[in-house]
């Protein structure tokens, strides 16, 4: 008896008007600036996994473990704040004279110095010249990164920058995990093991470093408008003489109090203006953290280009207005309100921090001329050190002026923005800024 042999199966057509279906490619191609980049992806993370677990209990660290009292902490972390903002623009000069890579590695080593050099001693004042010391290269890295990112990612910098914000909010959100297991414990071995946990993981990243290659010089790899494409009229090597570039930064660091909107003022607003239960901030801030790892990469295509990040500032400033607004409102009526007000407020301020990250990212490095990126690129790091000092400063004063505060900071926020716009427009007209990039290495 004869087997009946089956005839071998069609392929089966696609359907008519659709396309056939690729594979996608590797998530490790979907990475802009190759080995290199994926690599100071991993050290970002392991940075912000790091800082996760000291950053939380410094302040416990110093009340419980040195024995300082509450005004002696306060005074020492607002040294070290005041002292780590010359770190920016000092990072950025050395990045122009020396080699990027070994720049990056002696702020890490610096680092991991500076918080071990904390268990060596309780007495004050050398607790205040270590944690300055640490400010320093700490606040110079991320200027630093941002050099080597956009060296190394090239016309795809803006996306680089986004995937490197997702990971580095993943790494502090596992970070702070860690340090809440530790400080559940609550021992002064707990509060040194996260001191040592932090300082261990800039060694790490050291390490990690020394594998990266130089990446080129912006003169051979900065993307470009091409040759046939009309320049800015002035392009000063020095940006503290640049006054449109300082008008700019000074802009940046109104922005920047997003930072202290959400992270300061609102724990404050919640305890001392409304009816919501205070356990809401902690949620308001994993919601800040949440939104960031979901959409700063799909965002970041709106800011591919340096004149689509510039028309970004319309959205910031209704966002800005719109966040505003709902805070202040949740002090106008009973805990539902007071929640469902904060909330959308946290949601809308959170979309405001990822659209200005990404169009300050990318306008940022335009507006820095090649012969000096490092040292432009160093004052623009002035914008978010000089916000992290004053921010708090300025937002407990709005708490404790009232409801209608925020309406004004909305408003001031929004003007900004038009500045912005305006002065962008004027720096970079829109003619060369739409056409297609080159790099040099291709004429």
């Amino acid at each position: 008896m004869s087997r009946t042999t089956r005839a071998p199966r069609k392929e089966r057509a696609p359907r008519e008007g659709r396309a056939p279906r690729e594979g996608r490619a590797p998530l490790k191609d979907r990475i802009p600036g190759g080995a290199d980049g994926r690599r100071m992806l991993l050290i970002g993370f392991i940075d912000k996994c790091g800082t996760g677990l000291w950053s939380t209990a410094t302040a416990l660290y110093f009340t419980y473990v040195t024995g300082l009292g509450l005004g002696q902490v306060g005074l020492l972390i607002g040294i070290s704040g005041a002292a780590g903002i010359a770190g920016a623009p000092l990072g950025g000069r050395l990045a122009d004279r020396f080699p990027l890579v070994r720049v990056i590695i002696c702020t890490q080593l610096l680092r991991a110095a500076a918080l071990l050099a904390l268990l060596t001693t309780d007495h004050y004042l050398l607790l205040v010249l270590f944690s300055a010391a640490g400010a320093l290269p700490d606040r110079a890295t991320n200027v630093l990164t941002k050099l080597y990112a956009a060296r190394v990612a090239g016309p795809d910098r803006v996306r680089y920058q986004a995937v490197n914000r997702t990971t580095s909010n993943i790494g502090w959100t596992l970070g702070g995990l860690g340090a809440a297991a530790a400080l559940a414990v609550g021992s002064t071995t707990a509060f040194q093991l996260l001191l040592v946990g932090d300082a261990l993981s800039y060694l790490v990243m050291a390490a990690l470093t020394l594998r990266c290659a130089e990446p080129p010089s912006p003169g051979t790899s900065r993307v470009t408008a091409s040759s046939a494409d009309a320049a800015p009229a002035t392009k000063p090597s020095n940006p503290w003489r640049d006054r449109g570039f300082l008008r700019f930064t000074a802009g940046e660091a109104v922005f920047f109090l997003h930072d202290s909107i959400l992270q300061v003022a609102l724990p404050l607003w919640i305890v001392h203006a409304t009816d919501a239960p205070v356990g809401l901030a902690p949620l308001l801030l994993v919601v800040n953290s949440v939104l960031v790892v979901l959409f700063q990469v799909p965002l970041s295509r709106f800011g591919a280009t340096t004149e689509a990040a510039r028309r970004l500032f319309t959205p910031l400033a209704v966002l800005f207005v719109i966040g505003t607004l709902a805070v202040g409102a949740s002090a106008l009526g009973g805990p539902a309100l007071a929640v469902g007000a904060l909330i959308t407020a946290a949601v809308v301020l959170t979309f405001a921090e990822m659209i200005h990250t990404i169009a300050s990212w990318e306008i940022s490095v335009a507006l820095a001329p090649d012969d000096a990126q490092g040292a432009y690129l160093g004052v623009h790091g002035l914008a978010q050190s000089t916000q992290r000092f004053a921010g708090p400063l300025l937002m407990t004063g709005l708490v404790s002026a009232g409801p209608f505060a925020w309406p004004v900071l909305g408003a001031a926020l929004a003007a900004t923005a038009a500045a912005q716009n305006r002065l962008v427009r004027r720096r970079l007209p829109g003619s060369s800024l739409s056409v297609a990039k080159v790099t040099v290495s291709e004429h």
